[in-house]
Order: structure tokens, then C-alpha cells, then sequence
């Protein structure tokens, strides 16, 4: 499955700092240019390296005429769009007139653990609701509905272009963008969000509806929507049953949708054109290849550290206490999902040929940039810039990093004592007018995120703080001051249990308390605290120097951006921003490992998958499943692999025909689709999986007995 929008996107990343040191050279070692070439002119960039995820404000009419002699109008995309829905880090469709709702099991994994009762288990045995009055509301949930597009861009650049510094200019933009929004959904009454595209190189207003009246209406087993568990994710031949389905209601009554993709029995066959539509989370495909090295060097390593640990501590914490088994699956399930993700992502860039393939396209944009006087006067300093900005990253990113105070990987006591210490200080100085602006606004929601806590389970905390100061300790040193006085001669496990035992932050009342008691924060011996004394002002320093190069990157990527559009317009789609995109594809399959992977998978395989591991969790059947009844058609589809381009964010996008019917639903990309996150490479095997619409029409109809479900779906609207 792929991982839901980017939800890891947050996390700091480094390497060692041994790594660190030994990688910050950016040059390349591509070995295959040949005798007197450069790698320039033996390694070229891919008409769609930039990928094929089409806005609907500019869908690529032109190319889809060229390609495939499809020349839809602008109802066909209004229809499309209308159908389309975006929904809590996924994405999923409007599949009846009804309101009924097309979307991925692992989408609505968390809800089933809130919509089920008492002494049910949701992820064990599945739910259908066999009447509407059985349909679940699913607390706090909402379906967000793309209603209109409008540009934006000239009030925005011209904002920034006033402005003189980077880190105003990007506070220009900030405070530009919240005016627009705020002015949008006083005048319509929808959701308003304003979508920087190409870097911000074009800036479009996206009016949503939103529905909030959300119901479950099926769901099968974990075990056969994620059948193959971690050993199949991200990976094709695949046989799972990743759907689920809800339904929309208004005024307590189903929604009367007046979009939406009716069904084709048949689903997707070989070479046939298909769309998927859906919400792409986000890609960096229009970074430079410093800004690409960077990530290879530091954040990614980092990033999988962080996962793998992580991951770790959870098999070890539920292998011990089995009971909390379900309060931690899903997070479990997440971790894995990311890290299998990011490694993906890693071995893409350590790929020299994909690389050299950016490398080249660099290369190409800026020499076309230069070529015009009128663009080099504006755009011809942006790589030297972005550069520049990234060696100042590079040089702080072991103090950075290794002293990180919240996210994946840091003892929650730690988070508490930093917060406290920030907090005091924050109120204890005079501010700048620059911080004023950036800090103060939030300091009401920081406190009461701060009062919000929750309780402590001291053996997860000492698990997480044993690979945290192991952490610190390959970064910073072990003759860091902190690392010295958080060890104190002791090994990290038995530091973490020391340290977690003599802490009194674990009070949560005590704690609260501390939040408006600046003097007891700073006399305070609780060694987390002192920790964050410790820290506080090399952090500011770092902090600095990482707003300063920060800001620096995100206004050049945004000329950047502009220079991209000025030099091809819309033939290369921006980079993904968790907004609507349509991206085109055929059905097919590839090669890999000395074999074929075959464009359709069956029924008949998932049943030799099961017996072939017989005994082995990951491929063992859910209960239902077992016997089929007599009648279940073998032979027919059940997943599927495409060309189309996703990234996470993608999971539930229905997959259409040109006549707007469903074919399939995403649920992952194979392998090779990972590198996705910084160059579309179809041509290296680059595949989106897709559960066949015909295969759940049929696991509906024999094997859970969800007739009115079928009917719905085979005739557009529900029985009465």
C-alpha cells in the first residue's frame, strides 16, 4: 500500500556525522559516458521524467489527442472532478448516485477501530452494513469535493516581488495566501485553499465542498486487504482486496450525488488507456540535483534510521505485551509502509543513471535559461543560490539534527522539558517585530497542545529514549556535553531506564504546572530539563542559520519554479501537492528479475499464493476466503499494473476508462515506482497496482454476500 499523504514529510534527516562529512561533495560518478562524451550527451532526460500527474486547470489536451486520439471536452473533465474526492491522506470517488464512496481498506483502517462496538474486532472479521440503518458514522471524518479553480498567481508574486528580503518575502506570500483564502470562503461558503504550483511558479485557489456526515458501509478483512502483508507492499504480482466503502449522507438522508463514475463489470484489459484521479501527496521533481544530493546524503539516511527503529520497538514492545497488540497495529503497519517507501526512495538516488538523467535535465533548462538574456537577468543566479543555501544546511545538519526536540524517534519526557524551556525563554526576552510575526500567534496554541497531554507509558518511553541517545550519540559524539551527562558512563538502555525512573515530568499535573512557573523551569534538576537547558542555545544558533538557508531555498525554488513555466509552460506538470490530479497510463506489464510480470493477476493466483506459503501469516487467508463457494469465477482479475504516475496520497483514486467508468482502484505502486518521489521512469518499470473492478464486484457478490452493494454499483443507484 502506499504510504497516505506524506505523513513522515515532517521528520528532520541526517546521516552520521562520519557520513556527513564524507558526503558533502556534489559531484557525481556516473561511469557509462562514452569515450569523448560528456555524461550530458550520453545520458538524456525522459520526455516524462517530470511525470504525467495533469492538473484540471491544465489538462495536456494536445498530448492526449497526440498519444491516444482521445480529445475530451470540458464537460468530460468537469464530470470527472465532480466525481473526485479527497479524503483523510487518501483519495477516493463517488461510485453511485447515492452517495456511496470508493476508497481503500487501509484508508479507513483507523475508522474501523472508531465505528467498532464493543467485543468487535473490525480488522479480524471485516464489516458490511446489510441495511442502510446498519451504516456506521465515522466520528470526525469528512470528504472534501473540488467545486472550482481559480488563479491566483499575479496577486501573489506581486506581494513577493515587493518584498526585500527571502524571509520576507516568503512572509509576504504567507500572509497574501490566508487573505485570499479567508476573503474565498467568506464570499462562497466552501473550503479554500491556495495550491503553489511549479515551486510557485503559478498559484491556483481551490474551492472544496466538504461533507462531513461520513458513514462506513464495508470493509473486508486486514487479512485480505493487506494478504502478502510487508513482504508483497510495494511489490507486483499482488493479490489484495484493498476497497472499502462509504457513504455520504446530508440532512440524515444518503446524498443525492449528481457525479459520479458508474461501474464497468469488465475493468481494465491489457493496452487499454486509463486515468487515475485522484490526490498525489508530494514529489520533488522539480528540485535541483544539490537539493537531490542533499536528500541522499542526509535526510533519507536519516529518515530510514528513524523508521527502522522505530519499527523495531514496536515488534519488541507488542511481542512482550501481545494485549496492546491493536493499539499500536496500525502505527506499526505505518512505520513499515514508510520505511519500505523510503528506502525506495534512497536506492533511486543512489542509481546513478536516474540521477545523471536529472542531472542532465539540470543541465539542459539551465543552459536554456541562460540562452535568453531576458530570462538569465531574472533566473541565471538560482542554481549557484540554491547551492549555496544547501552547503549552509549541510554544515549544521549533525547539531541540527542530533538535537531535534519533537517527531518520530524522540522521547515524549524530552519533547516536554525542550517545550517548557522554549516556552520560557519565548516569554522572558524581547521579541523582534520578525519574531513577533513568526512566533507569537502560535504561542496559544502551543500552550494548549502543552496542556493536552497524555499519559506516559514508561517502557515504550524507555525503548524510544534508548535509541535516542543512541542517536545523539553517533551524531553530535560521545564528548558532546549533552551525551556525556545524559550517559554518564552508562550504556543507553540503561541511561534511558534511569532517566525516564527519576523524571517527574511523567506527572502529567506537575508537569501542566511548570507551563506558567518560568522559575521552577529554570532551577528545575529533572534531568530531561537540564538536557533542554543544555540545548536550547545551540539550537538557536542552528535554528538561524536553518530559517536564513530555508527560506533562501524556498524563494529561489519558487524563481525557479517561474523559470520552468516561462520555458515550457504546462508540457511538464508540477510537482504533486496533495490536490486533484489526472494522470494517464496503459494497462501493462513488465519485466523484472529474468521474468514477466503479467498485466492482470487472478483469483486463481491468490489461492496458489496461500497454498505455496501454507502456515505463513503474511499469506494467510481470512476465514471467508478459504472455502469459495463452487460458483466464484478463478479466472477473473483481481489486480492490476498500469503506467499511470502516483505517489502516496494516490491510495483510493479511482482508475476510469474514457467513458468515465471504473476499471480499478489504486491501492500501491510496485518497487520501481518509488524513485517516483524525484523522476517518473516509466520506461524502469515504474507500475501502479490496482485492485480490478471486476475482482471486487465478484469478492463482493460470492465471497461476502454484499448484494446490496453489487446492485448499487451495477446500476448507479442504491435499492430502495
Amino acid at each position: 500500500m502506499h504510504i497516505s499523504r506524506p505523513c513522515l514529510s515532517s521528520l528532520i534527516c541526517t546521516l552520521a556525522a562520519a557520513a556527513f562529512l564524507a558526503g558533502c561533495s556534489s559531484t557525481s560518478t556516473l561511469q557509462t559516458a562514452a569515450p569523448g562524451k560528456t555524461a550530458f550527451e550520453s545520458v538524456k532526460p525522459g520526455r516524462f521524467d517530470g511525470g504525467r500527474m495533469w492538473t484540471f486547470e491544465d489538462p495536456p489536451l494536445s498530448y492526449f489527442a497526440e498519444e491516444y486520439h482521445f480529445k475530451p471536452d470540458t464537460s468530460w473533465f468537469n464530470d470527472v472532478r465532480l466525481a473526485a474526492l479527497r479524503y483523510s491522506g487518501c483519495s477516493a470517488s463517488f461510485v453511485s448516485g447515492d452517495g456511496l464512496v470508493m476508497t481503500n481498506h487501509h484508508c479507513v483502517r483507523q475508522n474501523l477501530m472508531a465505528v467498532q462496538k464493543e467485543g468487535e474486532k473490525l480488522l479480524e472479521t471485516g464489516f458490511y452494513a446489510a441495511r442502510l440503518e446498519d451504516e456506521r458514522k465515522i466520528p470526525n471524518a469528512y470528504l472534501d469535493q473540488l467545486v472550482e479553480i481559480r488563479d491566483v498567481t499575479a496577486g501573489i508574486l506581486s506581494a513577493m516581488d515587493t518584498a526585500t528580503t527571502d524571509e520576507r518575502k516568503v512572509e509576504a506570500r504567507r500572509k497574501v495566501i490566508a487573505a485570499i483564502q479567508e476573503r474565498a470562503e467568506k464570499e462562497t461558503g466552501l473550503r479554500a485553499q491556495v495550491v503553489m504550483l511549479y515551486n510557485g511558479g503559478k498559484y491556483s485557489l481551490y474551492l472544496y465542498r466538504r461533507y462531513t456526515d461520513v458513514r462506513l458501509v464495508f470493509a473486508p478483512e486486514l487479512q485480505a486487504a493487506h494478504f502478502g502483508g510487508e513482504y508483497d507492499n510495494f511489490t507486483y504480482p499482488r493479490y489484495a482486496f484493498d476497497c472499502a466503502f462509504l457513504r455520504v449522507y446530508e440532512n440524515d438522508a444518503p446524498l443525492r450525488s449528481g457525479h459520479f463514475f458508474h461501474w464497468n463489470s469488465q475493468g481494465a484489459k491489457e493496452g487499454e488507456l486509463v486515468f487515475v484521479v485522484g490526490n498525489p501527496g508530494r514529489t520533488g521533481r522539480l528540485r535541483t540535483v544539490d537539493q537531490l544530493e542533499y536528500n541522499r546524503d542526509f535526510d533519507y539516511p536519516f529518515t530510514l534510521r528513524l523508521l527502522e527503529e522505530r519499527m523495531n520497538l514496536l515488534q519488541e514492545y507488542i511481542a512482550k505485551y501481545p494485549q496492546k497488540k491493536d493499539t499500536h497495529l496500525t502505527q506499526l503497519l505505518g512505520i513499515s509502509n514508510g520505511w519500505k517507501s523510503y528506502k525506495g526512495r534512497l536506492d533511486g538516488l543512489r542509481d546513478n543513471t536516474l540521477l545523471e538523467r536529472r542531472r542532465a535535465f539540470d543541465h539542459e533548462f539551465r543552459k536554456a535559461v541562460q540562452s535568453r538574456p531576458d530570462l538569465a537577468s531574472k533566473y541565471g543566479h538560482l542554481w549557484t543560490d540554491i547551492s549555496s543555501a544547501i552547503r549552509r544546511l549541510r554544515s549544521v545538519a549533525p547539531e541540527n539534527y542530533g538535537l531535534r526536540t519533537s517527531g518520530l524517534g524522540v522521547a515524549d519526557l524530552y519533547s516536554r522539558a525542550c517545550a517548557l524551556v522554549l516556552l520560557h525563554h519565548q516569554r522572558g526576552k524581547e521579541e523582534s517585530a520578525r519574531m513577533e510575526a513568526y512566533r507569537q500567534p502560535a504561542l496559544p496554541r502551543t500552550i494548549a497542545g502543552m496542556r493536552a497531554v497524555q499519559p506516559v507509558d514508561e517502557e515504550l518511553e524507555a525503548l524510544t529514549l534508548t535509541r535516542q541517545l543512541r542517536l545523539m550519540k553517533d551524531y553530535l559524539g560521545a564528548g558532546d556535553p549533552i551525551v556525556r551527562y545524559a550517559l554518564q558512563g552508562r550504556t543507553e538502555e540503561q541511561a534511558a531506564r534511569t532517566l525516564v525512573s527519576q523524571s517527574r515530568l511523567k506527572d502529567s499535573a506537575y508537569y501542566v504546572s511548570l507551563i506558567e512557573d518560568s522559575a521552577a523551569v529554570e532551577n528545575s534538576d529533572d534531568p530531561f530539563i537540564a538536557m533542554a537547558r543544555m540545548a536550547y542555545p545551540r539550537l538557536e544558533r542552528t535554528a538561524e542559520i536553518v530559517r536564513e538557508a530555508q527560506a533562501k531555498l524556498q524563494v529561489n525554488s519558487a524563481l525557479l519554479g517561474r523559470a520552468l513555466y516561462d520555458l515550457y509552460g504546462t508540457s511538464i506538470p508540477p510537482d504533486a501537492t496533495f490536490t486533484l490530479r489526472i494522470a494517464d497510463g496503459i494497462v501493462k506489464g513488465y519485466e523484472y528479475n529474468g521474468t514477466k510480470a503479467p498485466p492482470h493477476t487472478t483469483f486463481y493466483g491468490l489461492y496458489d499464493r496461500y497454498y505455496s506459503f501454507r502456515g505463513e501469516e503474511s499469506w494467510e487467508l481470512a476465514p471467508r476466503w478459504k472455502n469459495p463457494p463452487p460458483d466464484l469465477p478463478l479466472a477473473t482479475p483481481m489486480n492490476f499494473a498500469s503506467t499511470n504516475d502516483i505517489i502516496g496520497g494516490n491510495s483510493g483514486s479511482p482508475v476510469i476508462n474514457t467513458q468515465k467508468e471504473i476499471v480499478g482502484l489504486v491501492f500501491d505502486g510496485n518497487i520501481e515506482s518509488l524513485p517516483g518521489d524525484f523522476i517518473f521512469a516509466e520506461d524502469k518499470g515504474n507500475r501502479t497496482v490496482s485492485v480490478h473492478s471486476a475482482g471486487i464486484l465478484e469478492g463482493l457478490r460470492y465471497i461476502y454476500k454484499a448484494h446490496r452493494i453489487v446492485t448499487e454499483l451495477e446500476t448507479g443507484a442504491r435499492t430502495k
